[in-house]
């Protein structure tokens, strides 16, 4: 019997496996240079790659996700936008909802939309309380979703809010800075959150080097998404051969 992604994320968090993502926004790839991207990819740490952006302007998220999958064994997951944004291509989806902010839009609206392309599916269904965090600049996010972060003051609102998601049935909490982050999510609140959810934690947004990455993972981050770090230097993926 094959093991699910979730099973694996599962299984990761019991060992003591830290997983690590890279964030593919299609917006922002050549389609041409994936095969060149996934070599370094492997190279890397790696192991999970999410699809996904705030919006998805050119229409390319499956001639994407198919592109990938060409060119790698890693599990493909798609981190939505929107329900636009679904395609058979990938192994599985987080199953967003937005638990941060008070858009119905993004709390059950979206989801209630993407039923009809789901319902049948092959993909692997994960739902996801996804929780944006101030990260110190407005995020494509955000502006989309028309909703406000969380205050990285608000601890206890943040863990509150990620223990909501886990009471209401969320199989993951993903704490997000949001794309291009100055700043990640404080060890602090990863660290509370971590100690307090009995699920996996996915934190991202604003990690842009070795030792950001190994704060996240020791506070308790079980599987870390990068994305802009890797659009702007890949010469981050050679940094990341290892992980102590």
């Amino acid at each position: 019997m094959t093991t699910s992604i979730y099973q694996h994320i599962i299984q990761a968090k019991i060992e003591g496996q830290k997983l690590l993502a890279v964030l593919i926004d299609p917006d922002k790839i050549d389609i041409s240079y994936i095969p060149q991207f996934l070599q370094k990819v492997h190279t890397s740490i790696i192991t999970h790659i999410f699809v996904g952006g705030s919006t998805d302007a050119e229409k390319k998220m499956e001639i994407v996700v198919k592109t990938i999958k060409q060119h790698t064994t890693l599990p493909i997951l798609i981190f939505p936008g929107s329900h636009e944004q679904i395609t058979e291509a990938a192994d599985g989806i987080l199953f967003l909802s937005l638990l941060s902010g008070r858009n119905p839009k993004y709390l059950i609206e979206q989801q209630v939309q993407s039923v009809e392309k789901l319902i049948g599916t092959n993909l692997e269904i994960i739902p996801t309380g996804y929780i944006l965090i101030d990260g110190g600049v407005e995020t494509a996010v955000q502006r989309v979703s028309e909703t406000k972060p969380i205050s990285q003051n608000n601890k206890e609102t943040i863990l509150h809010t990620a223990l909501a998601g886990q009471f209401s049935g969320k199989q993951l909490i993903y704490l997000e800075a949001g794309s291009g982050a100055t700043k990640m999510v404080h060890e602090k609140i990863v660290q509370e959150v971590a100690r307090n959810l009995k699920i996996p934690l996915i934190v991202g947004g604003g990690i842009r080097s070795k030792t950001q990455l190994e704060t996240a993972f020791n506070a308790g981050a079980d599987l870390v998404v990068i994305g802009t770090a890797f659009e702007e230097n890949e010469d981050f993926f050679f940094e990341l051969r290892s992980f102590k």
